[in-house]
């Protein structure tokens, strides 16, 4: 196979990316994100004081990303935002459940806990 045949191969097989699209949803709901973190930050500011908003946001926000993850929300959020739903902490978050979901699935026992024999 020679240069061109490649090329009009990988052509052939590779989807058009529509990049303008796909940066403006991962601009908006990367944004959308931040924005409802800002919002959680002034709802705590009204009853801590600002060193306990430092502590107490990113524990919210890593409780809402794996609440969403949970309820198989931030996949689809995923998909439809591509990278803008993996920047903030929430991507963290979905990551570390999902990978924590999918072994809960794959494994029957939990380590540490025996099983009585049959």
């Amino acid at each position: 196979m020679n240069n061109q045949e490649y090329n009009a191969y990988l052509k052939k097989k590779t989807p058009d990316s529509p990049i303008l699209k796909d940066c403006t949803f991962a601009f908006l709901v990367g944004g959308g994100i931040c924005c409802i973190g800002q919002a959680i930050s002034d709802l705590l500011k009204m009853w801590l004081h600002q060193e306990e908003v430092k502590l107490w946001l990113p524990i919210c926000m890593v409780f809402l990303g794996a609440l969403f993850t949970a309820l198989g929300v931030y996949d689809k959020l995923g998909k439809f935002a591509g990278a803008g739903s993996i920047i903030p902490i929430t991507g963290f978050s979905n990551s570390v459940t999902s990978a924590a979901m999918e072994f809960k699935q794959d494994e029957r026992d939990i380590i540490g806990l025996s099983r009585k024999a049959p």
